[in-house]
Parts: structure tokens; sequence; C-alpha cells
């Protein structure tokens, strides 16, 4: 089942209409993007808590890791660089952090609020390799952006 991106935004604007609280959003977010694909895994949020450090969020699946710095794994890459980190294979990525070792393939999105502020990213593992492709990414983007408030 591969998700339907349109249905899928959809769903979530309307859900989320009004909405302005973070965590409220993320959790939302995570539930509904988690169930709407089988290739998803483990599908959440970890939050920028103070400079340099993201710490988890609402999330589906089993436990992610706590704490998250800047400086390591694919989500603090994508966090660091502000920019989408698609890992075909997370055993072939530098730092990769092993939080589940069922984890084949990653896909991380950074998340803005308004004025480009960095609030976090969106983490989805999937125990299948090179599970995701870049129209993921891009669709999931925009849902973010809508989401949160991104001008």
């Amino acid at each position: 089942m591969n998700v339907d991106y349109a249905e899928l935004a959809q769903t979530i604007a309307s859900l989320t209409h009004g909405e302005t609280d973070e965590v409220a959003l993320m959790a939302t977010l995570a539930c509904e993007i988690h169930h709407s694909d089988a290739r998803f895994d483990w599908t959440g949020f970890y939050r920028v808590t103070e400079p340099e450090l993201l710490k988890i969020g609402p999330y589906q699946g089993g436990h992610g890791c706590l704490v998250i710095p800047f400086s390591r794994g694919v989500c603090g890459a994508a966090a660091r660089t502000r920019q989408t980190q698609l890992v075909p294979d997370v055993d072939a990525f530098p730092g990769h952090i092993a939080c589940a070792s069922s984890t084949r393939s990653e896909l991380v999105l950074p998340v803005f609020a308004a004025n480009d502020r960095l609030i976090g990213v969106l983490d989805i593992d999937s125990n299948q390799p090179d599970a995701f492709t870049q129209e993921d990414a891009d669709r999931l983007q925009e849902i973010l952006d809508a989401t949160f408030g991104r001008h």
C-alpha cells in the first residue's frame, strides 16, 4: 500500500484546522502518516528543545531514542543542515544511530514554523531497504509546511 498524498493532506488539514499547539499537531501527524503506508515502520517527531539538541516528541511505533544531538545521526543531520535526509541504506550513513535494529532505510524532514524557525524533524523509518522516494520527501514537506505555518 502506497500512501495517497492528496487524501492524506486533506485528512490532516481537516483534523488540524485551527490548531496551533505544536505538540498536538505533531501527535496528529505522527498517527495519520504512520497509518497511511505499510512502508512506515516508525513515524515520529524529534523536537528542538535547546540549542543543538533534539528530544523525542509524539511518535507511532516502538521506542525511539530519547535525545539526539544535532551532531549525530540522520535526525541530527536534518536538523543541522535544515535539509531533508533521504537514506536508502542506514548502514551506509556515517554516524547512524540505531534506535531500532530493524531499521533499513530512513527519511528525515526538517519541520519549520513561521519565519523558517526550526522546531524539529519528522523521522520515518522503514524495515525495508530503499523504501522512500523523492516524491515521499516532497509531498511530506508540503504537508509539514502547511500544518506548521511555514511561509
